[in-house]
Formats: structure tokens, sequence, C-alpha cells
């Protein structure tokens, strides 16, 4: 007698669509990507503003510091397909990558479209069974145990297995519509609340939304809610029309969605993080001493960008016409502790479709961590967003999606 093949049904062709595919294909299974999208990737096309930020290369500890929500969670996830192991693949099939600030992975061409390339070889080679353009309206459920879906057309389509890997709620555009939450809460499973990460703040102050276009480097924020600091960090951010953005910025964000969303804030911004306050008021004293005659206006260019000193002079309550030889020892110290302190009060985050990812997702506590198969249907599993794990920019939340989609994969072809 001939052993079946068991066949195993991916929804959902992105990062941890893909890999998991792979990883059951290679595991013996015989392996169909439902995808809705017109190709795969679609998401991973845009990412690292369309260059791919593959993963980072750095070690276990750190990796796990930058996961948010659920960092344990990931412990085999990650020990079996770590950093190491999809660079080796990726370069291994001819897509070169190179490490760049913060050891970001990149592809050496700077195209997303070489990741996916590789992959869409990588799955062709592995006889994996495509099929795009095709929804996934429901899981088909037999006493507890998954047995195949029904598409939107009403087809059915049969499988021993069934691996949910159709991302989160962000970004959708890219197929990212939440499509899988409402698939899997219908048969018992619990959806912790969906919230957008890795994105931009409105800002309430004016004055924030004209420095519109103005990037600052090497700066430092807190925010705080009420008294208590919930984030602290240092690098880049971004001023725009409705507040502020940037890398820094974006971090904050997922600290701001985990443990205070929707509430107002402060954000507090140190514009010379190198410097003490002290040290910064003996800096202003040099400054206006070799500026003695001319006005406080005509005095800061050395301080801050252009577009900056109207701002900070009308923050600082000194009339910019003052003469420089006139400002009082206490407006200088004010104006030193305005630089350390600049307050902005943050009204909340930009709507979820602007996210780069979803924060929430599928309870983690109804899934094994040591096969992605869930506690509560047999043969389903689940891989990238769809659970309830996000982690910081820098190819941190790429980098789950590929461990979590080859543990669900081999899990599926080993079951």
């Amino acid at each position: 007698m001939v052993n079946r093949m068991k066949r195993c049904i991916v929804v959902g062709g992105g990062a941890a669509g893909m890999m998991a595919a792979l990883a059951a294909a290679q595991g013996g299974c015989q392996v169909t990507i439902l995808e809705k999208n017109e190709k795969l990737g679609k998401k991973l096309f845009i990412t690292g503003k369309g260059r791919c930020n593959v993963t980072n290369d750095c070690d276990a500890q750190d990796f796990f510091d930058n996961v948010i929500s659920n960092p344990k969670f990931l412990y085999s996830a990650f020990y079996g397909y770590d950093n190491t192991q999809i660079m080796q693949l990726l370069k291994d099939n001819g897509c070169d990558l190179k490490v760049e600030r913060g050891n970001r992975v990149f592809p050496v061409s700077d195209h997303s479209s070489d990741v996916i390339r590789t992959f869409e070889e990588l799955l062709k080679k592995n006889k994996v069974e495509i099929k795009l353009n095709t929804t996934v309206l429901k899981l088909i459920v037999n006493k507890d145990r998954i047995t195949g879906v029904i598409f939107k057309n009403g087809q059915k389509m049969e499988a021993d297995s069934v691996i949910l890997a159709c991302g989160g709620a962000s970004y959708p555009l890219t197929g990212s519509t939440g499509d899988g939450y409402g698939m899997v809460t219908k048969l018992g499973h619990t959806l912790e609340p969906v919230k957008p990460a890795l994105i931009p703040f409105n800002i309430e102050e004016e004055w924030c939304k004209s420095l519109q276009g103005l990037s600052l480097k090497n700066v430092a924020i807190t925010v705080l809610d009420d008294k208590k600091s919930i984030y602290n960090g240092f690098g880049e951010m971004l001023f725009t029309h409705f507040g502020v953005s940037g890398p820094l910025i974006l971090s904050a964000s997922s600290y701001y969605s985990k443990k205070c969303y929707g509430k107002r804030v402060r954000l507090i911004l140190d514009l010379k993080p190198a410097l003490t306050e002290e040290q910064l008021d003996k800096r202003l004293l040099r400054d206006f001493e070799e500026n003695n005659n001319k006005q406080f206006k005509n005095s800061l260019n050395h301080l801050f960008p252009a577009k900056l000193v109207p701002i900070m002079i009308m923050l600082s309550g000194i009339s910019g016409d003052k003469i420089v030889n006139t400002i009082t020892k206490e407006e200088r110290k004010n104006f030193a502790a305005l630089i350390k302190n600049l307050p902005m009060t943050i009204t909340g985050e930009r709507e979820i479709k602007e996210a780069i990812i979803t924060q929430g997702g599928i309870k983690v506590k109804e899934i094994n961590p040591s096969t992605m198969e869930s506690k509560i249907i047999a043969g389903l599993y689940f891989a990238g967003e769809i659970i309830d794990v996000d982690a910081l920019t820098g190819g941190f939340n790429l980098q789950v999606a590929w461990s979590t989609g080859y543990l669900a994969g081999t899990s599926a072809a080993e079951a």
C-alpha cells in the first residue's frame, strides 16, 4: 500500500506563509498556498521602504529584547529557525545580503522583489502549488480537527492541516484585512484586542505641525503617562502635517499601544541629549558671548535647524528682537531647560491602516509554542502577524514571520 502524501494548505502568501509552505513541502507535504492578492509577498514588497529589511543580524538576547508582546512564546520558533538561517537560505539561493546601521539586513540590490523572487523559485522547486486571487471564507472542522477550507466562491479544498498566515489588520491594501481573526474566533479562539503598532502620533500643538518635513537626528524622547515614563529612546524623528513620525516615534508607539492606548499623554523631546542641562547652559553662555550684540533671533543658527529657530523663540517667551547681552541668567537657564524638555501632547495614534504592524491577535495561550498548532483545533497552525506577537522596527517583525512560519510548516509535516 502506497502512503498518501499529507496535504497542507497555507492561507496567505506573505513572508510567514511562503516560509511555512516551503518548510512543509521540504518536510514531505503536498502544499498549496492560497493568496487573495494577484501576487505573493505584497506587504513584503513595501517593507523597509521597498528595500525589505529581511532580519536583524543580532544575537538571540537582542532579538527577544526587541519583541514587545510575548517574547517567551517565540523561544522555540526563534531557536528552531533564527536570523542566521534565513540569511543563509537567501544567500545560498542567489540573494546576496548586506548589514547596515543597527544590524539591519537588506538585499545588496536594495530591492524587496529579489527576496520575493528567491522564495518564488524555492517554492516552485519544491512543487508548491500557488493559487492567486483566491479568498478563503471559512475553515472546515470536523470533531475539533481541521479538514479543509471553503473559498469565497463556495468551492472546497480538503487538507490534513491548514496554516493560517493571513496577516493582521495593518496596511489593508496589501491584503492584511484581519480575515483570519473572524475565521478562528468562530471556532473558539480568543482574540487579544487588535491595535496599531509602529505608527506615527497625532500631536495637539499647532507649532508642531508647522515644522512639517523637518527631520531631527540624535535626539531623545520620553513618553509620560501622568508622571510615569512608558518609553525612553534615542534616534531620529520627523515632523509631519499631523504630528510626529520617524523610527524613534514608531518604536515609542508600540509601547504606547501596549500601555496607554487611546490616552492623551505627554511627549518630551530632548534636542541636545549629549549635554546635561548644566553643560548646555555653559554652551549657551559661550554662544551668547560670541553673539553679544546680536538680536536673540539671529544668535541661534548654530544651535538648531533654521526651521526650528522661530518655534524655539516663541516657546521660550524671550522676544526675538531682544539683544543677547540683555538676556538674563534666569531666561538663559529656562531656555536651556526648554531645549532639554520640549513638551508636546500626544492625542492618539494614526489609523490602523497606516500602521506597519498589528498589535494583538490570536491569544498565545491557545497556541502550542513548540509547534504553532492550535490547542483548540487539531491540524490548525498559525504563523506571522495573526498571532499576538509584535516587535520594534529593524527587521525583527520579519524574523518573527520567518521563525513562526518555519516552525508551523515543519510541525504540520511531522504531525
